[in-house]
């Protein structure tokens, strides 16, 4: 395979958003995701409980413009920047999202990732061995239930998506944007759910609403988690970082089966993703096909992604990501 920089350079052809795709793509999420959600408010006001069963598929149909958003805020859904905006910022009306916000933490993430000197902005927090040693018992103990998978696919995504978001949470001194962007977003969402439960009511709006946004986040942190957080990631100190050879050996390619791929925008394909973000989701399936040889870099299936949720620490001399068990028996 090419070394990475060399490789990033050969995607090149493949950054072009086309305008016509990028309006089909949106139109087949968004129109049956309102459809889907109206459908499932109706009948569950009426009476019919049975059809909140679908909501997983509207929360994964949310996951999806998620992914939307997510290529807008690289600049990758659409050809101008203000075109990618104003559909990331609408988007993120729906997704409890405040797009700027978002955006900004993101973009740092992009630029650190796998650097061991620059973590925290954007990524899941990660110790390194030594640092949990050195840290006191109650230190020990807040990280281990920080990275308990309870914690992480449980409480955290609805932390995250229905308080966090709320305000600019570590951006408040960064600018007077981001507090717009976070409070613009609230005011959308508040009327947008309003409107709803004007429709259907108050309590049918919430049990349909909530559940679907909580899916949706769920199975984003998933994805963000196994895409990062598994036992042959990479890290480096900043003098040894490089963006490109961390950029795809820090993250994996999930390889997921259909219609997940759909669901999920073939982000799965991570580590093409990181190397080249401004490829539009529905190209990355051809980059794997004109590189075959990324399809084995990193991969993991859907039963790989188990074992990862035990991980939770960078063992800097093995260089790999340890359990707690492993770093204890590494410590003695």
């Amino acid at each position: 395979m090419p070394h990475p920089r060399q490789l990033a350079s050969q995607l090149k052809p493949f950054m072009k958003a086309n305008a016509g795709r990028s309006a089909w793509e949106l139109a087949v999420t968004l129109a049956p995701f309102f459809g889907l959600l109206v459908a499932i408010l109706w009948a569950t006001s009426a009476g019919y409980l049975a059809a909140l069963a679908l909501v997983p598929v509207a929360g994964l149909l949310l996951l999806r413009l998620f992914i939307i958003q997510h290529d807008c805020g690289h600049g990758a859904f659409l050809h101008k920047r203000t075109s990618n905006d104003r559909v990331g910022r609408a988007l993120g009306i729906l997704t409890f999202t405040p797009y700027d916000c978002w955006r900004h933490s993101h973009r740092l993430h992009h630029a650190s990732t796998g650097n061991l000197d620059a973590r925290g902005v954007g990524d899941v927090d990660t110790l390194t061995v030594r640092e949990f040693w050195s840290r006191s018992w109650l230190g020990r103990l807040l990280y281990r239930a920080y990275r308990h998978p309870v914690v992480l696919l449980g409480l955290g995504p609805a932390y995250l998506f229905l308080l966090r978001h709320r305000l600019p949470i570590g951006l408040m001194k960064e600018g007077v944007q981001y507090w717009v962007s976070a409070l613009a977003t609230n005011l959308a969402t508040a009327g947008f759910l309003a409107a709803l439960m004007a429709a259907f009511g108050i309590g049918t709006t919430l049990l349909v609403v909530i559940p679907t946004v909580l899916v949706a986040a769920t199975l984003g942190v998933w994805l963000f988690y196994v895409q990062h957080q598994f036992e042959a990631a990479h890290w480096d100190r900043r003098g040894s970082w490089e963006f490109h050879e961390a950029a795809i050996k820090s993250s994996s390619h999930l390889d997921l089966p259909q219609p997940l791929r759909w669901f999920t925008g073939n982000i799965g394909m991570h580590h093409v993703h990181h190397l080249a973000s401004r490829i539009p989701f529905y190209r990355l399936p051809s980059v794997l096909k004109a590189f075959p040889q990324l399809r084995e870099v990193n991969r993991l299936t859907v039963p790989q992604t188990f074992r990862p949720l035990v991980l939770a620490l960078w063992d800097e001399d093995g260089r790999r990501l340890v359990s707690f068990r492993e770093a204890a028996r590494l410590r003695r």
